[in-house]
């Protein structure tokens, strides 16, 4: 990668800014977090002990000076200063808003963990950032309708009526962004790193340590690369394959996705006297192949909803193994089994708001959904033609009955209106991180994290074994895995092998965004 001059100029202004206004992070001119007396993620931070400031930054890295960005930040500073160990910058992932990271840091997510990351906290100046195009961070909206865009990330491709029927809304959600074709090249992850670079300078910060959960894996990663001299301790969780980002990220989740689904099919069935589901894993998935071949035939009638074939690969996907999450999944999967049979059912209430966002018509611009595809467009090249995508999902309609056709689908990169202005970045180096995983993660599957593992060859991994859901520091109770993580912040040696923790259902969790 050419030098720019904007890293150039990073480097002077970290220069300037160290010492005494490193501590006080006098380059970013700090205010009150809440915009509103509705700000929930303002109203958490103040309550975290956070501040909130803007930087601006270059649209396009290879011309500073041109087009801007104003980024939202926010910072907490470390509640014992006396042994602060530097700045924690940290991205909750999605990609999506991730000055919450802060709060989440500094005092959890209630219920599940309370009370955060206190040694993390007290030790660390925490950041988040909005990520450009995200948040407060000059949102990119193409007036996507919310049902429109699940017609095309949670419908599946089966036949090819339906195929046909997703190239032509992928089609028209690429056109309806042919007007931000201007901004849409400066989309991608490594142009958030080189964001995320310009904040560790402002902060006048020479080196930043860094924890971010699956996108924020991917960003992590991203940066290491970029700028490796710029990185103190980084944690990685729930990482996706380093050739998986883009849009193929789901390309590879089908045998995942079917095996959370079994093991939720075991947990269903040790409580058949409940459910009546099936007395056995197997009996309990027998019951859902009897419901996709239902609306196979017919679209089942969910309350005032239709279910098609089509609809129900994405009703089965799950991310969490709680017992909390298992029950409510449980009894969706009641209803379907009675609709399937044919009887007038009622959704549960969380079915009633999924089912409901696929009719709805309005643009929810706090879903993100344009900016995350046009990230992904940006990060790598997919293929125009559309009859690679039909060809890959029949080629592994045997191995990947169910989900594959979710998992291959064609998505709006096929017709976007740009091209990547950059080559996919390839992550490998020999710089020192921690992995952490849980082996059965669905939405990020456990051979792409071991590939990640093999590309970072100064890395360790921690992984929580036998555990099926998606982010796990923080999101999870294994002491294990706490251990671990806030030993290597902390303390700042890594395991010296890699570690295996026993996974423990929890009663009930959060989970990162994706």
């Amino acid at each position: 990668m050419k030098i720019r001059l904007i890293a150039l100029a990073a480097v002077l202004t970290a220069g300037a800014l160290q010492g005494d206004a490193a501590a006080e992070g006098r380059g970013i001119a700090w205010h009150d977090c809440r915009t509103s007396p509705a700000d929930e993620t303002g109203h958490r931070l103040a309550e975290a002990g956070a501040s909130c400031g803007e930087i601006t930054v270059p649209l396009d890295h290879g011309d500073p000076g041109g087009r801007t960005l104003s980024l939202a930040v926010a910072r907490r500073a470390a509640s014992d200063p006396g042994r602060r160990l530097g700045t924690l910058m940290v991205d909750t992932g999605g990609p999506g808003p991730s000055r919450d990271g802060v709060a989440l840091v500094a005092k959890g997510l209630p219920p599940e963990v309370p009370s955060g990351a206190p040694g993390i906290a007290a030790r660390y100046d925490l950041v988040g950032i909005d990520p450009r195009f995200f948040g407060l961070s000059n949102p990119l909206e193409c007036g996507w309708p919310t049902g429109r865009y699940l017609h095309s990330a949670q419908l599946a491709s089966p036949d090819r009526v339906t195929f046909d029927r997703s190239v032509a809304v992928a089609k028209e959600l690429a056109a309806g962004c042919a007007d931000r074709s201007d901004v849409l090249p400066y989309a991608s992850t490594r142009d958030i790193a080189r964001d995320m670079d310009l904040v560790r300078a402002a902060l006048g910060e020479t080196r930043i340590s860094y924890l971010g959960w699956s996108f924020g894996s991917h960003l992590g990663a991203t940066y290491l690369q970029l700028f490796p001299r710029r990185v103190d301790r980084i944690v990685l969780d729930s990482a996706a394959a380093p050739e998986a980002t883009g849009p193929a990220l789901t390309r590879e989740t089908a045998p995942a996705d079917a095996a959370a689904l079994r093991d939720w099919a075991r947990w269903a069935a040790g409580r058949d006297r409940r459910y009546h589901l099936g007395a056995t894993a197997d009996h309990v998935l027998a019951t859902v192949d009897r419901i996709a071949r239902a609306a196979a035939r017919e679209p089942l009638k969910v309350g005032g909803h239709r279910i098609d074939a089509a609809m129900i690969p994405g009703l089965l996907l799950t991310v969490d193994d709680s017992d909390a999450f298992y029950a409510e999944f449980s009894a969706q999967l009641v209803v379907l089994r009675d609709a399937a049979r044919g009887l007038a059912v009622t959704p549960t209430p969380e079915q009633e708001l999924k089912l409901s966002l696929y009719r709805d018509q309005d643009v929810e611009p706090a879903f993100g959904f344009s900016a995350t595809v046009a990230n992904q467009c940006a990060d790598r090249a997919a293929s125009r033609d559309p009859e690679t995508y039909y060809r890959d999902i029949q080629a592994h309609r045997v191995s990947e009955p169910l989900f594959g056709p979710l998992a291959r689908h064609i998505t709006p990169c096929a017709f976007w209106p740009v091209s990547p202005a950059e080559p996919p970045t390839t992550i490998g180096n020999g710089h020192p991180a921690l992995l952490v995983g849980a082996s059965g993660d669905p939405v990020t599957p456990y051979p792409g994290q071991r590939g990640l593992r093999r590309a970072l060859t100064g890395s360790r991994m921690i992984t929580l074994d036998g555990a099926f859901r998606h982010g796990v520091y923080l999101f999870d109770t294994s002491a294990c895995v706490t251990d671990a993580v806030e030993s290597y912040l902390l303390g700042g040696s890594l395991p010296g092998t890699d570690v295996v923790c026993a996974g423990q259902r929890s009663p009930g969790r959060t989970t990162p965004a994706s």
